[in-house]
């Protein structure tokens, strides 16, 4: 089978830092295939809406349609591209943020080859919407790269923040702001944030200007995670809604693999494994105090929690894994076809 994917993401300005392009690049190297950036933002001169993106790669795109089977487009929520219409051949559409409540165009996506999303909680929720199509697949790392290197907890706590922001409000949609008052509380604190390019000035400016250059360390280029997941306790990811970061975050994948907890906003999908399997905290609500609290039950738990991190990390989340899924959503398709 030949597949063409797609993606809507703009290309990331720092390359090896975007998860779902990490997952596209796994797919293409087992399945073969080209990669279409559907964004045509880069190198417009005004900004185009959603509902145009991908036109201008229609001619390139008929083109491929000769020699491949299927289509696989990735996007972060449920959202309705009108150029997925236009394409001949049968679309998958990989969801890979949790789909929120905000009923989608439940007729589009029926009319789609295929649908897939990350996490229980979305399946549900596409099925009880309506949509017929709608299959299970988790996200996956290279969990056979990390090594488990376990902290003692003792003055200081470490904690690595993996999902940097993309825009301003991000800043508080993502809890970056939550977090950064609550290190102001907390001395015994400290943040590694992994950042990616973007908005970089802004988040050296907060954190000075918040006086906390001694609680936080910034990493603005490319990394082996596995060396960042070395030095410190746990990872967390905030969120005010599932559909602005990934449903399971490659950031918090990438720390279960590494042996090492979580710290995860109830709103996020993933909440639901790392509560189901005890190796990591949850937060209600991205506010300081909520952080905190947490921070301090996982420190008081957190040789349980550790344990069941190494246990499960390398377990749930391979890449393997995650390339069979997907090799059977599409015979399935063209089972179909």
């Amino acid at each position: 089978m030949k597949l063409l994917y797609h993606i809507t993401n703009l290309p990331p300005k720092i390359q090896g830092t975007e998860a779902s392009l990490q997952e596209l690049s796994v797919l293409r190297q087992h399945f073969g295939g080209e990669l279409v950036h559907l964004n045509p933002n880069e190198h417009s001169p005004v900004y185009l809406p959603r509902l145009l993106f991908g036109f201008h790669q229609l001619k390139h795109i008929r083109t491929a349609e000769a020699t491949i089977d299927a289509h696989h487009l990735y996007n972060a929520d449920p959202f309705a591209f009108p150029i997925a219409r236009w394409l001949r051949k049968p679309v998958i559409y990989s969801v890979s943020s949790g789909v929120g409540h905000e009923r989608p165009n439940v007729n589009y996506f029926n009319a789609l080859a295929a649908v897939t999303v990350s996490d229980q909680r979305s399946l549900n929720q596409m099925t009880t919407w309506g949509v017929r199509n709608c299959f299970l697949v988790r996200h996956g790392i290279d969990t056979e790269h990390f090594t488990v290197n376990p902290l003692p907890v003792n003055e200081k706590f470490k904690i690595m923040v993996g999902s940097a922001p993309w825009t301003m409000g991000q800043f508080a949609t993502k809890g970056i702001d939550a977090l950064l008052t609550a290190l102001q509380q907390a001395p015994w604190l400290h943040l590694v944030f992994l950042w990616r390019g973007v908005l970089f000035d802004e988040i050296v400016a907060r954190v000075q200007r918040l006086g906390l250059e001694k609680q936080v360390d910034i990493i603005n280029q490319r990394v082996d995670v596995n060396d960042v997941l070395a030095e410190v306790h746990a990872s967390i990811a905030l969120a005010t809604n599932p559909a602005i970061i990934k449903a399971y975050p490659h950031s918090l994948i990438e720390s279960l693999a590494a042996g090492k907890p979580v710290l995860i906003g109830r709103s996020i999908p993933m909440a639901d494994y790392i509560e189901q399997n005890a190796c990591g905290q949850l937060i209600d609500n991205v506010t300081p105090e909520a952080i905190l609290s947490a921070v301090e039950a996982l420190t008081q738990n957190y040789e349980r929690f550790q344990q069941a991190a190494h246990r499960l990390g390398a377990r749930d989340f391979s890449y393997q894994a995650m390339v069979s899924s997907f090799e059977e959503v599409y015979k399935t398709v063209l089972s179909h076809g």
